[in-house]
């Protein structure tokens, strides 16, 4: 039982946070009579006709704002989970090698050597 509330209550805060702006609109339309005459900027002129649509726009410019925000917040998140927490260094470990040759050639090696390899004969 208790499962299955909590899988409704995330359910519901899922959509909520997607829907927010046709809550808003639902809100708006429950109430409009409240809001037109206790929180319309505008109750002050009534030739305007405003009836509340100006506190509407005023919700709805804050929650796109937060929308923004939001999406800005998870962006840099997003950013910093992608670079490293801890600096990390860079060491170069370099091994000097020595080599060495032989101090004398073998001359029987060189003398087959030029007799198996020789340059192309350019023809005129």
């Amino acid at each position: 039982m208790l499962n299955r509330i909590l899988v409704i209550w995330l359910l519901v805060a899922l959509v909520g946070s997607n829907f927010s702006r046709y809550f808003i609109y639902a809100g708006f339309e429950a109430n409009q009579s409240y809001i037109a005459k206790m929180l319309c900027e505008n109750k002050s002129r009534p030739w305007l006709h405003c009836n509340g649509h100006c506190f509407l726009m005023k919700k709805l410019k804050e929650a796109s704002e937060k929308e923004k925000k939001q999406e800005r917040e998870d962006q840099k998140n997003h950013y910093q989970e992608a670079l490293p927490h801890v600096p990390f260094q860079l060491a170069l470990y370099i091994q000097h090698i020595q080599l060495s040759y032989a101090q004398h050639r073998i001359p029987s090696v060189v003398q087959h050597s030029f007799s198996v390899f020789q340059p192309p004969r350019v023809r005129a």
